[in-house]
């Protein structure tokens, strides 16, 4: 895949509201990622394809150029802590907000905190900047279990309607970040496949406006 642009994704609603981005910069799937078992797709340019990732292994992939570009939300670089890359295009898709979330009623006005969450970097950060203390417990799924059972007082996850906290009894109390999908580029693909790199940020980039009007 030398001469190849690899652009990686995540399989779910990044990858399908994706899809009319890359479709404006004349890249259309070939196969059906939904029926398909390939983790490598052709495209519509022979010289494009598409590997299919778990979203939080998409940095990964394209800081140690396995991939030349990527598409992954901000709540997952704002985790990774690698330097390999660049982001380059806020592309204004799957957005959602990450959030402290608790029951209602609750603060964080605590001496300690014990909060539950995934976003272990951005949660370390978010209360080292208020000057509180708090202790991180990692979990991968299930957040909204965490103050129901008493195994933290608050989570810190990603909110898109709510309803799954409102569903446990939860509410979102403090706003950490606006969450929405990035355009993400290897630094040395950057330099090597300038000239393809560049034509299709800015092609992805018309297709973000088309969709945004100001």
């Amino acid at each position: 895949m030398t001469n190849t642009l690899t652009i990686a994704v995540s399989k779910g609603r990044i990858f399908k509201d994706a899809l009319p981005l890359l479709a404006g910069a004349g890249i259309v799937p070939v196969d059906d990622p939904e029926t398909s078992r390939k983790l490598i797709l052709d495209t519509t340019r022979d010289d494009v394809k598409l590997v299919l990732i778990r979203a939080s292994d998409v940095p990964t992939y394209v800081d140690y150029g396995a991939a030349d570009i990527g598409i992954a939300g901000k709540d997952v670089l704002m985790e990774y802590e690698g330097d390999g890359l660049y982001e380059l295009l806020d592309l204004k898709i799957a957005c959602c907000k990450l959030m402290v979330a608790g029951p209602e009623g609750s603060t964080t006005d605590s001496a300690r905190l014990r909060i539950a969450t995934k976003y272990v970097n951005s949660a370390k950060r978010y209360f080292a900047d208020q000057g509180k203390q708090a202790e991180l417990i990692k979990l991968y799924g299930s957040m909204e279990l965490a103050p129901l059972v008493g195994l933290a007082d608050h989570i810190v996850d990603v909110v898109d309607t709510g309803n799954t906290l409102r569903a446990n009894g939860l509410v979102p109390l403090e706003h950490i970040a606006d969450i929405s999908s990035r355009l993400i580029v290897n630094k040395a693909s950057m330099k090597m496949k300038h000239a393809a790199v560049k034509l299709f940020v800015d092609n992805v980039a018309e297709a973000v406006a088309q969709r945004n009007p100001e």
